[in-house]
């Protein structure tokens, strides 16, 4: 496969190395007369150990070469992928400024090709970018469309500065974003000779898993340096609590907890990083990420009491009030601030909960329910049919097995809001899922 990079930072620079070593004829492609030289003389750009020699080999080898001309990098090879910078804007936004040029660029080149030819985004984007820039600049020079045409993509890189080539080699996956199967063929191959597995996803949705990645990275920074100085105020070695912390592959370090739906509720994560936020505040450490978790979970719940109000139905049944499914536990559980909440509001209610309707009878939640939920507890049914008859807006609360069946029994003019992703594949126009 011939291949030539747009970009020869630092991205671009492994990428060409890397895609050269595995056999392709690699074109780097650069404004910069200098970086060019560089690569051709068989230097490296950019420092990190082993690349300067892998450069020095392919260079050697006739297998990568660099030019300032885009006309004939694009015309003589069969993919080009975009590797420039997407800088910050004073403002925080990005500048795609690069990224349009160089796409224009390849366009003006592809309107005297005549074979198919496939770009590959490699800079990183926010969702849409390729759709919105890069899309329509390499069509608007070209004079050809995406998917018909000539092949587009995006194929985030997930290399760390200093460990580059042995996350190229050793990724935990590789993602490709585009609708084309043809398209995504073609960069499935360029990793044939690469362990690890491939997703195929929309442009969209690879454009965002990157930043996912990005901002869970430097999320779990905060949250250990945050860790780290309520240890240090207690005396404590703050290494040693998180060495112990990450031995957890099963809950910690783990996909666990990881999936978008309702607040966190129960008889520990809330009392528990209450009292965690509220002993930095005696030792006058600030600890403004673990704060806002508590913030967070709160406009989760709004999120959902509007969801309901929007619909504009006063009829409203709740299905699974406990804070997950499986407990009777109803201790901080989100749906009972949700049922009151609605309450207050004048919304007419029906509450089903197998599980909370036992604890009603030998529980231990039983004087709980009795005593400070009593108005709650009268509003219970004991059936999902009494719930679905009863109501026009449906609320799934918990991921109770049971809630499935309601599927096919529902009015076309009844709304499901889903706050748990009980269905991966709802049907019907009223389903409504809280962040998917």
């Amino acid at each position: 496969m011939k291949i030539s990079i747009f970009g020869i930072g630092y991205v671009g620079c492994v990428s060409a190395a890397c895609f050269a070593r595995a056999g392709h004829e690699v074109i780097g492609v650069d404004v910069n007369p200098t970086k060019v030289e560089i690569i051709n003389s068989g230097a490296s750009p950019i420092v990190e150990p082993g690349i300067g020699d892998l450069i020095r080999d392919v260079v050697k080898e006739g297998k990568l070469s660099a030019t300032t001309d885009t006309a004939q990098a694009v015309k003589s090879t069969d993919i080009s992928l975009v590797c420039v910078g997407t800088p910050s804007k004073p403002n925080g936004s990005l500048d795609l400024g690069h990224v349009g040029r160089v796409c224009e660029q390849i366009g003006a080149a592809l309107a005297d090709k005549s074979e198919r030819h496939t770009v590959v985004i490699r800079s990183t984007m926010l969702p849409g970018s390729i759709e919105s820039v890069a899309q329509p600049a390499i069509e608007s020079t070209s004079g050809k469309r995406a998917g018909k045409d000539f092949g587009l993509c995006v194929n985030p890189e997930f290399l760390r500065e200093g460990t580059s080539l042995k996350d190229f080699y050793a990724p935990a996956f590789t993602l490709i974003g585009t609708d084309d199967e043809e398209t995504a063929k073609i960069i499935s191959s360029l990793y044939s000779g690469i362990d690890a597995p491939v997703f195929t996803t929309s442009m969209k949705t690879a454009e965002m898993v990157k930043y996912v990645c990005n901002c869970f990275h430097a999320l779990k920074v905060s949250f250990a340096n945050e860790i780290g100085n309520i240890c240090k105020a207690l005396e404590l070695d703050s290494h040693e609590v998180m060495n112990v912390f990450c031995a957890d592959t099963k809950l910690n370090l783990s996909s666990y907890y990881l999936k978008p739906a309702f607040a966190f509720g129960g008889s520990c994560l809330p009392k528990d990083l209450r009292a965690v936020t509220y002993k930095a505040k005696e030792l006058d450490v600030e600890v403004p990420l673990l704060t806002a978790i508590s913030i967070t979970n709160r406009l989760q719940i709004e999120r959902a009491l509007e969801m309901v109000l929007r619909t504009g139905k006063k009829r409203v049944g709740i299905l699974g009030f406990s804070f997950k499914a499986g407990t009777d536990d109803l201790r901080e559980s989100p749906m009972v601030t949700l049922i009151e909440t609605l309450i207050g509001k004048g919304l007419e209610l029906v509450i089903y909960d197998r599980d909370v309707s036992l604890a009603r009878l030998f529980g231990s939640n039983r004087e709980y329910i009795e005593h400070e939920i009593p108005h709650i507890a009268k509003l219970m049914r004991g059936s999902i049919d009494e719930v679905l008859d009863a109501s026009d807006t449906i609320v799934i609360g918990n991921k109770s097995e049971e809630f499935r069946q309601i599927e096919s029994r529902l009015r076309p003019d009844q709304t499901v809001i889903d706050l748990v992703r009980l269905f991966d594949r709802p049907s019907g126009n009223g389903y409504q899922g809280i962040c998917w």
